[in-house]
């Protein structure tokens, strides 16, 4: 048997895989494959950068094809050795560390570079890029060092820069050259609505800004505008476009222009070299959005395996999220002579659509804001279809322009043609879900896992789950293999925490509406949950909600199968005092306790009290100086203590004093589920500090630190975090563990669930390891707590008050939105 023809493919990204990818569906025999990828890992998709500067998503989050993928096919690939020569006459290729291989046929998917505006000061250490991952490294290393940054260029990745570099931390200033941002994609009104949304959001925009240099003494120090303007930075980020990445080829002798020339079948001027994505120009173009390439990656994959259909060339549209504002265009939206445009805004809800029209055929859209039928608008547009009869409701979208035929999402899914693009970040058409559904995909999941629409932005989920339900009928439960937050919605409670941050959502209605509901008000289950999420991600612009409350949180008390309530004030460490005491037997004798009882964590109980009664009790309660122990919340209950080195003989530390701290600092602080601290004097343990939610053990030479316990009808002891030498260091990586909890666990989950789930080598790399993250995780809980007020009277409590009054003034700086580091 010969040996199979030699495929090399220079450029391990998202153009030279997905090449590989729809060869191998067509003939998984046809090549022996190598890939050759210039920087040390597999391929990722670049799209996601910008979430994962935000820190929404984890590098193994964006891979696209993973070690595994390349095994299994058979594939070699040589990561982090770029391809430097290619000899067309002995068909090989040479790569930077002297590897020669021989090649029968060659892919260049070389991509794009990006363009370094010639600048003085450009060279400078601070002045980066954003288009792989050793840009966004460099960037988190700036955000985590504090300081100002400049992003050059109001492009999409320059915004989606700005916004994770926001995220960060950083105050941010942008500047674009053009009137308008991503004048590509939007026309001047739509620029103009994100322009005043990303300023309502904190960054500085200077549109038609000239930058005439970056300056700085060995490094980056600001930015100075030509008309003198300075902008002082500690980074700057150069994102004002790209070019095709035609080196190689050039040297190699192929034809190149602007980009390297293929023909229809993407072939070069050399028939043995291929050539697909960014880097090649086709018919006079050269393209730079996803789907065109998707559509070369086809058309190269037939032209290799006997079906030369040919490449025609794109009509092409943008839908995005521009830092978490949906934006869509199309086609020619300048207008002009013969052109008539369509428009409607709506201010209130920030929505403005703009369809432009010649000939009674649409020939492009903008849309900011409910991108819903851009790809209804686009199928119109690709399609050249008269809109005489249905121009009256065109600016309404698809429902209204079918006479309402269409209000079933279902139905406008099933009026969509089969080549009408659903998934935009990966070239999935209708047809193409339609086909994962018949070979046996069920639900959303195993849509992404086999097709991956909706696997990447998720912006296209609604239009996939439309497509399960049109195709399965009944048989369609909406139930994911990933759990979804409750029967309410099709997101995870990691997608709706995300989106209430990256889109600056503040209201549960907002939520509601902004991540399509399915009910009008929510459910028992949903209501808290994102009732929680939005008080953890906007500590000092929420507004409480008491109906997304359970009872027992909105009367602060716990009811009992009687129908009365349990009141349990709160003792700092488990001590109390005789005044403490008087005032607890006084309630008790007024209000007609029918038990004081001494709980577990060293607190009196006061059962039997009337509902009418409690607001009085508590005002007598903390008339006397106490607050309440939350016994009834999901926050801090106990900090549970033994008496530690000053009266215990076996005591190695003050453990009732640390206690009292720790709980003066959490106390008040709303969490997924009810927390439990303990802190005990000595390895004896007498304060069960191994099987709390965060625990301390006292020794000689200072504490160690437990996470992740609970008593309870699943008893699980603590996981070993770390030891620290000094009361100052427990107190804030108990600050910083509480804070990472708070802002990534799942409402309901308690920390022992959610530490098995993310894993404990997750969060010592998260508060142990990383030293900046930790301090910046302890001054957000601060930050926080400084807002926070579980309790109604929590604003005349001591403890806390006199807490924060040592903290608030060095820890108001550091203070970040939405849980970003």
């Amino acid at each position: 048997m010969s040996q199979k023809p030699h495929l090399i493919v220079v450029g391990n990204g998202m153009a030279g895989c997905r090449a590989v990818e729809e060869i191998l569906a067509r003939d998984p025999n046809k090549f022996r494959i190598t890939i050759f990828g210039s920087e040390p890992r597999v391929n990722y998709n670049r799209i996601m950068l910008s979430p994962l500067l935000a820190g929404e998503k984890s590098f193994d989050d964006i891979v696209i094809n993973s070690e595994a993928w390349y095994a299994d096919n058979g594939i070699t690939l040589v990561a982090g050795d770029a391809i430097v020569a290619v000899d067309r006459a002995a068909q090989t290729v040479t790569s930077a560390s002297g590897r020669t291989e021989s090649y029968d046929r060659l892919l260049l998917a070389t991509g794009s570079d990006p363009f370094i505006i010639p600048v003085p000061g450009k060279d400078l250490p601070g002045v980066i890029t954003f288009r792989d991952m050793e840009d966004v490294d460099k960037m988190l290393a700036a955000a985590d060092a504090g300081g100002d940054a400049v992003v050059i260029g109001g492009g999409l990745l320059g915004l989606e820069a700005a916004h994770g570099l926001a995220l960060r931390g950083m105050k941010v200033t942008v500047i674009h050259l053009m009137p308008t941002l991503m004048e590509r994609q939007l026309d001047e009104a739509a620029g103009w609505l994100l322009k005043t949304e990303l300023e309502r959001r904190g960054q500085t925009i200077l549109t038609q800004a000239d930058t005439g240099e970056v300056y700085g003494d060995g490094k980056v120090e600001g930015v100075r505008l030509k008309d003198g303007t300075e902008i002082p930075c500690s980074i700057v980020v150069m994102a004002v476009g790209i070019r095709p990445s035609t080196g190689l080829a050039k040297a190699a002798g192929l034809d190149v222009e602007r980009g390297i020339l293929v023909d229809d079948h993407m072939m070069t001027s050399d028939p043995a070299v291929l050539a697909v994505g960014e880097c090649v120009q086709h018919r006079g173009a050269v393209y730079g959005l996803v789907a065109p390439l998707w559509e070369m990656c086809r058309a190269l994959a037939d032209s290799q395996t006997g079906n030369p259909s040919g490449y025609t060339g794109s009509v092409t549209s943008t839908k995005l999220k521009v830092s978490g504002i949906d934006v869509f265009s199309a086609g020619d939206f300048s207008g002009g002579e013969g052109c008539e445009d369509i428009v409607l805004r709506d201010a209130t809800r920030g929505v403005y659509k703009r369809v432009i029209v010649k000939d009674e055929k649409v020939i492009g859209a903008v849309l900011y804001g409910d991108t819903a039928d851009g790809n209804w608008y686009f199928d119109l547009l690709k399609k050249e279809e008269n809109i005489a009869d249905i121009r009256e409701a065109l600016i309404f979208g698809q429902a209204f322009a079918s006479g309402g035929a269409l209000s079933d999402p279902k139905a406008a899914v099933a009026a969509l043609s089969d080549d009408a693009e659903i998934c935009g970040c990966n070239g999935v058409s209708k047809g193409q879900v339609m086909a994962c559904v018949a070979g046996g995909a069920t639900d959303l999941d195993a849509v992404r896992a086999t097709c991956k629409a909706s696997a990447s932005c998720g912006s296209c989920t609604g239009l996939v789950e439309n497509l399960l339900a049109l195709a399965l009928g009944d048989d369609y439960s909406g139930e994911r293999t990933v759990k979804t937050m409750c029967k309410c919605t099709s997101f995870t409670h990691e997608d709706v925490r995300a989106a209430i941050v990256e889109k600056g959502l503040k209201a549960i209605p907002e939520v509601m509406q902004e991540m399509s509901w399915t009910t009008p008000d929510g459910c028992s289950s949903c209501r808290p949950a994102l009732n929680y999420y939005l008080l953890c991600a906007w500590p000092a612009e929420h507004v409480e909600d008491p109906q997304s409350r359970f009872v027992n949180e909105r009367m602060h008390a716990n009811i009992q199968k009687d129908g009365t309530y349990s009141v349990v004030p709160r003792m700092w460490g488990g001590v109390t005092t005789p005044n403490e005491l008087r005032a607890i037997a006084d309630a008790a004798d007024k209000y007609g306790a029918r038990m004081v009882k001494v709980t577990g964590g060293q607190r009196l109980d006061l059962f039997g009290i009337k509902k009418e009664d409690l607001p009085a009790i508590w005002g007598d309660l903390n008339a006397a100086g106490m607050v309440s122990g939350h016994a009834y919340g999901k926050a801090l209950r106990t900090v549970k203590t033994c008496v530690g080195s000053e009266w215990c003989r076996f005591g190695t530390q003050d453990s009732t004093g640390l206690g009292i701290k720790a709980e003066q600092m959490t106390w008040g602080s709303w969490m997924p589920h009810k927390f439990k601290i303990a802190v005990s004097g000595c390895p004896r343990n007498c304060a069960e500090a191994t099987i709390k939610d965060f625990g301390v053990i006292c020794v000689d030479s200072g504490y160690e630190l437990h996470i992740g316990g609970n008593g309870g009808i699943h008893l699980r002891g603590t996981d070993f975090l770390c030891k620290v030498a000094t009361e100052q260091e427990a107190l804030d990586y108990c600050a910083a563990f509480t804070q990472l909890y708070r802002e990534e666990a799942r409402y309901l989950d308690r920390t022992a669930p959610w530490v098995e789930r993310v894993g404990l080598d997750y969060v010592k790399k998260r508060i142990v390891e990383d030293e900046v993250g930790r301090e910046a995780l302890r001054n957000r809980f601060l930050y926080a707590q400084s807002f926070l007020q579980v309790d109604p009277w929590a604003e005349r409590a001591s403890g806390k008050e006199s807490f924060l009054h040592e903290h608030i003034a060095e820890i108001r700086p550091f203070a970040v939105v939405g849980g970003a580091a």
